[in-house]
């Protein structure tokens, strides 16, 4: 498992988060609430954890 965290804008966010939901090889176990990052009104923080889906490749 992943856990990430994601900065930009809003759309931007909401835009990786359809991309990431929309990847076969990986599951999007949660997702958070965008936070405003501190300093400016343009850029948030989204966390996100992930894992891989099904077997292992090698």
């Amino acid at each position: 498992m992943l856990k990430v965290r994601l900065m930009g804008t809003r759309n931007d966010i909401k835009w990786f988060r359809k991309i990431l939901q929309r990847n076969t090889k990986i599951e999007v176990t949660e997702f958070s609430d965008l936070y405003p990052n501190k300093g400016t009104d343009r850029y948030y923080r989204a966390y996100a954890e992930v894992k891989r889906n099904g077997t292992l490749e090698k």
